[in-house]
């Protein structure tokens, strides 16, 4: 009964500092994320210094960093996070993209959200966001980049992109969707 006893307390234990262990992962995701949110809306805001001014005037924005590859068949991810300007809080989400056409490159395109309205804002939130679009051509080099203008597809604000680095070009069908990341939130 003794050796029972002592089992149930090891794994209660057990169970325990697992949950402190992976309370302590999930800040350590969430802090990463922010960290790489600060670092892209600063790259942003080195392009396009007016960004800053939109940025701070607006309900809130949301950040994505993705990298992805295409030949032929193209696919990307990433993640980033929503912030509420008012109320200060968090949402981290997770994006992909998938594409398929005549294409072929490499990249790491940085995406920044600009909401018009606190609605908005949490219907993004709540519901995430698809896009489809077609294909172009895009080029980064180190911390330069191209800032491009508003994004189709999204009604509540402004969508920005900045390529980063690397080379796409062609021709595709793809589409961007964007959801809130249960494991982070």
């Amino acid at each position: 009964m003794r050796i029972l006893q002592s089992m149930a307390i090891a794994v209660f234990a057990a169970s325990f500092a697992a949950t402190g262990a992976m309370a302590q992962d999930k800040a350590k995701k969430q802090a990463e994320v922010r960290e790489k949110a600060q670092a892209t809306l600063n790259d942003f805001y080195k392009v396009e210094p007016k960004l800053k001014a939109e940025v701070g005037k607006a309900a809130g924005y949301a950040v994505f960093t993705t990298y992805g590859i295409s030949f032929l068949i193209g696919g990307g991810g990433g993640k980033g996070l929503v912030h509420d300007n008012k109320t200060k809080k968090t949402t981290y989400m997770d994006l992909a993209t998938a594409s398929a056409g005549l294409q072929v490159g490499a990249g790491d395109t940085r995406y920044l959200f600009v909401f018009r309205d606190a609605k908005e804002m949490q219907q993004f939130i709540n519901s995430g966001w698809e896009a489809g679009g077609g294909g172009g051509a895009s080029a980064g080099a180190g911390s330069a980049g191209a800032v491009g203008g508003t994004g189709g597809g999204f009604t509540g604000g402004n969508l920005y992109t900045l390529t980063k680095a690397g080379l796409q070009a062609g021709g595709a069908v793809s589409g961007t969707k964007v959801w809130k990341d249960k494991e982070l939130n």
